[in-house]
């Protein structure tokens, strides 16, 4: 019988299988217990891996999907403060207005003690072609009641909003009567303006409010530069205030109306995004025309490209005071889930080569929201001299010097106006009660003023109805204590703030813009320079200083 030799490698192969089995036992053991962070990679895998652990081991049922909606905002505002994460539910609403129309029935609405007031309708929309009009009560909605705390601007709009060509039932309750009526309404698509105001300031000027950067407001540019165009304006001025900015497209058509040929009027950069440069085509229909840009401290994005580009370009006179300071640039990812973040990918740049962000830092959202706070404390809404520029010297086209450092720092500074203000009137302000005042006014008088359909009348109207002493009596009911000595000092700017939001409730909100415009620093401003014809940028001059020499010639 053979005798079987013992083999060399039996050992190793012992090792081996003991190695092994240790490795095995070890991941049972470790399985079984229910100690899964040595499995944990590093990097991006560990953040998934530790979802499954969660989802897996917890000791209680969790929410994943609610998890990630907490957790990935977390993460992205700890980059900068502009990279943010949209949820499903979420996203059709943030993008709505830049489209340019959603679909629903054509109501502005607000709510007053639980329940919603229409406020002002669209023209030719669904809800006016039923026959609601301002002043109605929605009580109930698809034939359930929408009253009491149920009632949010969320849940209000989640259902009166839908896909065009759906139904929706609507019970509206009418001023003074008791039962309500019910509408059938068919949604339909809502055209939603980014230009609502275009009109002559006088003979000569012509004025564009442009309240954000959509689809469609380039389209809707050319519309009002056609109709101020047949009204025969000689200069322009562009009221970019309290502008937060939308598509980076937009803002580059309406730059390219007013700059010549091959003018840079911004570039993007960033780590990952190789330097991208956007520049006129010549093709512009009003390259000559004088022109003013106006701004403050609510101008961000879209409205500082424009800004800084006929700046650095000296094609406009920059009017106001120094924009907000974003120049961070987002690119949109979805995800299957139909949520999506706008994650910051470059930076914008002027055509200088001043960056506009502002200085921020990483995961400190609070002191970058508050940066507006600091400058209206540290005096810049009041005086030039309080701006802070913190970052470099640039220079224009033709030598002006401008600066980095965030944000558009005007040519001319226009200083908020504080000469009527008091406590009384902030608080009256800053409460919401002149609001509140202005509508339950129009909700009462709704019939008396809807024969004044021209501003200037309605405003002539309201001025002889005591309307300060009236509000003036509303807001101590609320908690407001009257003031008589402020109230007579802030009687005019009340008066202002009063008649203001009454014509908003009342009519277009180009009437509204018109009323407001009337008494404004920055407009007065800017017809003057267009009388003097200062509205384009000259060349600084340069100061030679000659020596002077005796003569030292004897005769």
């Amino acid at each position: 019988m053979r005798q079987n030799k013992p083999n060399r490698y039996t050992p190793l192969l012992m090792a081996v299988s003991v190695v092994v089995g240790i490795l095995i036992g070890t991941f049972y053991a470790n399985h079984l217990s229910g100690n899964k962070l040595n499995i944990i990679k590093s990097g991006s895998n560990r953040l998934n891996n530790l979802l499954h652990i969660i989802n897996d081991q917890y000791v209680d049922t969790v929410n994943i999907d609610s998890l990630v909606d907490k957790a990935v905002p977390q993460i992205l505002s700890d980059l900068d403060p502009h990279s943010v994460y949209i949820r499903a539910k979420d996203v059709q609403s943030v993008t709505d207005d830049l489209k340019g129309s959603f679909s629903g029935i054509g109501v502005q609405f607000v709510i007053r003690e639980d329940t919603i007031r229409v406020q002002g309708i669209v023209k030719n929309g669904p809800a006016e072609r039923a026959g609601i009009v301002a002043g109605d009560k929605i009580i109930s909605i698809d034939d359930k009641p929408f009253v009491g705390k149920v009632v949010t601007n969320e849940e209000t709009i989640k259902r009166l909003k839908g896909p065009k060509g759906t139904k929706v039932k609507i019970g509206i309750l009418k001023y003074k009567e008791k039962k309500p009526t019910i509408y059938t309404i068919t949604r339909n698509d809502i055209p939603v303006k980014s230009i609502p105001a275009t009109y002559m300031l006088d003979d000569e000027t012509g004025y564009i409010r442009i309240n954000s950067f959509g689809e469609t407001t380039y389209p809707e540019m050319l519309i009002s530069l056609a109709r101020l165009s047949q009204e025969g304006f000689s200069s322009l001025v562009i009221d970019l205030r309290d502008n937060p900015g939308g598509y980076l497209e937009s803002a580059i058509q309406i730059a390219n109306e007013f700059l010549p040929n091959n003018k840079l009027i911004v570039y993007t950069e960033g780590r990952k995004s190789p330097r991208q440069e956007y520049r006129s085509d010549g093709h512009g229909s009003y390259k000559n025309i004088p022109l003013v840009i106006l701004i403050n401290e609510g101008s961000a994005s879209a409205s500082e490209i424009i800004a800084g580009a006929m700046q650095d370009n000296d094609r406009a006179t920059i009017i106001g005071r120094r924009s907000f300071g974003k120049g961070l640039v987002q690119q949109q990812l979805g995800f299957t889930d139909g949520s999506l973040i706008r994650l910051t990918v470059a930076r914008y740049y002027t055509p200088s080569g001043r960056c506009i962000q502002k200085p921020y830092e990483a995961g400190n959202s609070k002191g970058y929201e508050e940066d507006i706070i600091d400058r209206y404390e540290h005096g810049e809404f009041f005086s030039q001299d309080s701006i802070k520029h913190t970052g470099p010297k640039y220079h224009t086209s033709l030598g002006r010097i401008v600066y980095g450092g965030g944000g558009v720092t005007p040519d001319i500074f226009i200083p908020e106006d504080t000469t009527d203000i008091t406590s009384y009137s902030k608080e009256a302000v800053m409460s919401g009660l002149i609001q509140q005042f202005a509508f339950v006014y129009t909700d009462n008088n709704r019939q008396k003023m809807s024969k004044y359909d021209d501003m200037h009348a309605l405003a002539a109207y309201l001025k002889k109805q005591n309307i300060v002493d009236m509000f003036a009596s509303y807001a101590d009911k609320q908690g407001l204590k009257r003031r008589n000595l402020m109230i007579k000092k802030s009687y005019k700017m009340l008066e202002r703030h009063i008649i203001s939001r009454i014509i908003y409730n009342m009519l277009e909100e180009e009437d509204w813009t018109k009323y407001i415009n009337q008494d404004d620093n920055a407009i007065k401003k800017t017809l003057e320079i267009f009388k003097k014809g200062e509205s384009f940028p000259q060349k600084p001059e340069v100061k030679t200083q000659v020596k002077s020499r005796k003569n030292n010639n004897k005769a």
